[in-house]
């Protein structure tokens, strides 16, 4: 863990070009946390609720799929959107779950070889957006309140969510989790500016691990104690928390 104190209104904002050098870093560790999943380790259960580690990464591709090519985002948001539609579900609930649908025949050998594939031509989808297409404002819909730009949506919510679900799988199946100061280390610090935001409390927040840090508000907070993950892991719904830790995050 870094000992170094963190001001939150020190922690830069992430702009479009470190966001995808994040996500080209957070893409080759998916790939190479599949790369060493053994035969028993993928119908293992997750965190998610119904998922095992098959499930977790078919959604993921499906999610590469969607960013890589403006068709296939439409052909999956139309679909998603009527199924919701038709049945109440969540747009989001209704578009992931298509995804691991889409892709559940699929051997995992098969499934390895689509995200290798993929994860290249998602990255260059989300590289290639225009400033102002990033600034476009869209509502994503509940569970999320309010509105999001689209460079929020493409720059940091596709990179924590293949990250959360690395976690995802470590955790399910056992195996260690490749966690760096650098890059995990911005992914969290990044999520610690956003819950701030979202609450608006003085805190001061030590994160233990690699990819943690000591980050502070203002005089007067609480102060929390624990894991970098941990802390993603309740902001994220994974786990439960109590006072501002109730405060949650998108990923």
């Amino acid at each position: 863990m870094n000992s170094t104190v963190t001001t939150i209104n020190d922690i830069p904002v992430l702009g479009h070009d470190e966001a995808m050098a994040i996500a080209e870093v957070e893409y080759g560790r998916l790939l190479d946390t599949v790369d060493g999943l053994r035969p028993a380790d993928w119908t293992q259960p997750t965190d998610c609720a119904g998922w095992d580690a098959k499930a977790v990464i078919a959604h993921l591709l499906g999610m590469m799929r969607l960013l890589a090519d403006r068709a296939e985002f439409g052909r999956q948001i139309s679909i998603a959107g009527q199924r919701a539609a038709a049945t109440g579900a969540m747009r989001i609930d209704a578009l992931t779950s298509l995804q691991v649908e889409e892709h559940a025949h699929l051997t995992t050998a098969e499934l390895v070889a689509a995200l290798r594939d993929t994860a290249p031509a998602a990255l260059a989808g989300r590289t290639a957006t225009t400033a102002e297409e990033r600034a476009d404002l869209y509502t994503p819909g509940p569970p999320f309140a309010g509105d999001w730009t689209r460079g929020y949506l493409l720059d940091i919510i596709h990179s924590r969510d293949p990250w959360l679900h690395r976690i995802d799988i470590g955790r399910a199946t056992r195996r260690d989790i490749n966690l760096t100061p650098d890059h995990d280390g911005r992914i969290v610090a990044d999520v610690v500016a956003d819950w701030a935001r979202r609450h608006g409390q003085p805190f001061t927040l030590v994160l233990d691990g690699p990819a943690g840090g000591t980050f502070f508000s203002a005089d007067g907070g609480e102060k929390y104690e624990l894991d970098a993950v941990e802390f993603c892991r309740i902001l994220s719904g994974r786990a439960t928390g109590s006072g501002l830790l109730n405060t949650e995050v998108p990923f």
